[in-house]
């Protein structure tokens, strides 16, 4: 069994609650996906990141094209509801939880040291949204040499086209897509 990790992003009230400011349409469709995916993992004792995207209050943090709707609506300020795991994806003990403020788990987080600290060889990318936070992480995973799958049926966007779209350009660079049933052989493999 190889040494994988699994990343579940931005499963976080704000992005996935009803009403939630920046809520995705295709994000709760995603929770059973992902607790199939998180379950795999769970089981072999492989590593869980929860990356999460986290805010200060006063917006300085913010990338340029979101900051004129923090100014109006907040979202994901840290120790806010908002910003916290839904409770369907709870991180448990040992479960790491990684705090970006960008579209990328990458960029400015320790998460490429951790996973090498960690002898990790592989990534499982979950959550949410495809064209945004999975589709960066994605490449910057790439370009720093890890394998990578996207479980298409734990991951989501705004709407179906786009998450298809997104799952196919990525595929097309080389990126696995697989079904969330799926992950358990591929863990195996």
């Amino acid at each position: 069994m190889k040494q994988c990790a699994l990343l579940i992003i931005d499963m976080q009230n704000d992005f996935v609650r009803d009403g939630a400011p920046l809520q995705v349409a295709q994000a709760r469709a995603v929770i059973p996906g992902i607790r199939t995916v998180l379950q795999q993992f769970r089981n072999r004792h492989l590593p869980v990141f929860h990356v999460l995207r986290v805010h200060r209050a006063d917006g300085s943090d913010v990338e340029i094209i979101r900051q004129d709707l923090f100014r109006v609506q907040p979202f994901a300020v840290e120790g806010t509801k908002g910003a916290a795991v839904i409770d369907e994806l709870l991180p448990l003990p040992g479960e790491y939880v990684i705090k970006k403020t960008r579209m990328s788990a990458f960029l400015g987080t320790e998460l490429d040291l951790m996973l090498r600290t960690l002898n990790v060889q592989s990534l499982v990318v979950t959550g949410i949204q495809t064209p945004n936070c999975i589709r960066t992480t994605v490449f910057d995973a790439i370009v720093l040499n890890y394998p990578v799958v996207v479980v298409g049926d734990a991951t989501g966007a705004k709407n179906g086209a786009i998450h298809a779209a997104n799952l196919l350009d990525m595929a097309n660079i080389g990126v696995r897509i697989l079904k969330s049933p799926d992950v358990a052989a591929y863990l195996e493999e």
